[in-house]
């Protein structure tokens, strides 16, 4: 029997470009039958009604043109998968998920779910404003197929989970964005859904409740359940997701394992990465205006930096002001990588150095002995601040650089989720008589 819970073939969804789309909502339903019963007198009398739409309807050829936000999609889930849905802003992501939820029908193609799904795609989804988070909770669950007995057994741990015990009662259109989101997820994850599909609703939640969301779709695989993941926590997607899924343009680029996936589209996102620099608009007292890389003493291009060899790093800057004859100045760089995630800050007052300026132009060099990052693509965020603490010049996109293999460092195959970022420097040994220090 196979194990596939998601099979989608040759899917696609085409929408024009400057026209309105008809809403199957039931609420416009009604009114558009309201409207048909007004116009059925007139209509009998040989009157003309007037729609007021198409006269403020461009039905010019650019505006009627179309836009496939999704081109021949095909892929598989097996069940008990957690994938990452990624890609850029646009991409079609989120219209892959609600075409899987069937809120939207695609325009070509078809796709086959094994299994009751539940489905978490933007703040509130299935909830009525004017019902209470208690009465919601009853509506949510029954619109996903459970029984009233299987939501009351499930009822306090969903409110615990959630944090809105004190606004039960409360009606929902009181409730702020970020409470919507966790009731929402609080319900959709503990009635026990076999497929969880949940977009990029997370980011409305703060750090310790989205903690708490990947911690429950942890539990969720680990049951045998499915779930659909839309992010760009790239770093959530590399330590959540088994398998990915990247989408750009609205076609695939790539399928298979989550790590594979999150490394083309780092490779996708290099392609496109700006040199220039981005600067604060109006620099105070000092300017940085150019930025060099030596290994061993000599230049380096920034796409040959070499893993575990020392590396200078030499700002260049410029005094925007001679009113003083020396101005004192503290120097931070931080390094990225390509999730935006933090990994190495190098502070002037962390190691105590004195810098002061005297002359018009000077160069800043940070010098690290052995440089402990794995072969990648790094950004960094350059700042220059006065001996009080005061901004005077900030860079936060732009420069980077590209580390290679190098003598010290060996690439090898390791699982997927043991991709560390960082190589320090270590040394195995072997004993034949056993420490006695953990006895």
């Amino acid at each position: 029997m196979s194990d596939v819970v998601i099979r989608v073939e040759g899917l696609g969804k085409k929408f024009k470009i400057g026209s309105s789309q008809p809403y199957h909502r039931l609420s416009e339903v009604f009114v558009g039958l309201g409207q048909a019963a007004l116009r059925f007198p007139g209509s009998l009398l040989g009157c003309r009604s007037i729609d007021r739409t198409e006269d403020l309807q461009d039905n010019s050829p650019a505006a009627q043109g179309e836009f496939w936000a999704l081109k021949d999609i095909n892929f598989e889930v097996k069940q008990g998968e957690v994938v990452g849905v990624i890609g850029r802003n646009g991409a079609g992501k989120s219209t892959l998920l609600k075409i899987l939820s069937r809120i939207t029908e695609p325009t070509e193609g078809r796709f086959g779910i094994k299994g009751r799904v539940a489905s978490l795609l933007e703040v509130g989804t299935g909830f009525h404003p004017e019902l209470t988070g208690r009465e919601n909770v009853f509506l949510s669950g029954s619109l996903l197929g459970m029984s009233k007995f299987e939501i009351k057994r499930k009822f306090d741990e969903i409110i615990d989970f959630a944090g809105t015990e004190k606004f039960l009662d409360t009606p929902v259109k009181r409730y702020s964005s970020g409470m919507q989101v966790r009731l929402g997820f609080a319900i959709a994850a503990h009635l026990e859904p076999e497929i969880l599909i949940v977009d990029e609703v997370l980011a409305v939640g703060d750090a310790e409740f989205q903690k708490k969301c990947l911690g429950k779709m942890g539990e969720v695989s680990q049951s045998g359940r499915t779930v659909l993941f839309v992010s760009h926590n790239l770093a959530a997607v590399r330590t959540l997701c088994t398998s990915g899924v990247l989408l750009s343009k609205g076609t695939i680029q790539a399928t298979g394992r989550a790590i594979d996936c999150l490394t083309q589209y780092s490779q996708m996102n290099q392609a496109t990465c700006p040199k220039d620099f981005y600067r604060l608009k109006k620099p105070k007292g000092v300017q940085v205006t150019s930025l060099r890389y030596y290994q061993s003493s000599t230049q380096v291009a920034e796409d040959s930096i070499t893993c575990g060899e020392s590396l200078t790093i030499a700002i260049t800057c410029e005094r925007l002001s001679q009113d003083e004859s020396s101005i004192g100045l503290v120097a931070s760089i931080a390094v990225k990588d390509h999730e935006q995630t933090p990994l190495l800050l190098m502070h002037s007052r962390m190691t105590g150095d004195n810098l002061t300026a005297t002359s018009h132009q000077f160069s800043i060099d940070l010098s690290i002995p052995r440089l402990p990052l794995r072969p990648g693509r790094y950004f960094l965020t350059i700042s220059l601040m006065d001996k009080m603490s005061n901004l005077l010049d900030s860079i936060t996109e732009g420069p980077y650089f590209d580390v290679i293999d190098g003598p010290h460092y060996v690439s090898c195959e390791l699982p997927p989720r043991s991709h560390a970022l960082l190589a320090i420097d270590h040394e195995w040994s072997l004993h034949q008589e056993a420490s006695k220090c953990l006895n």
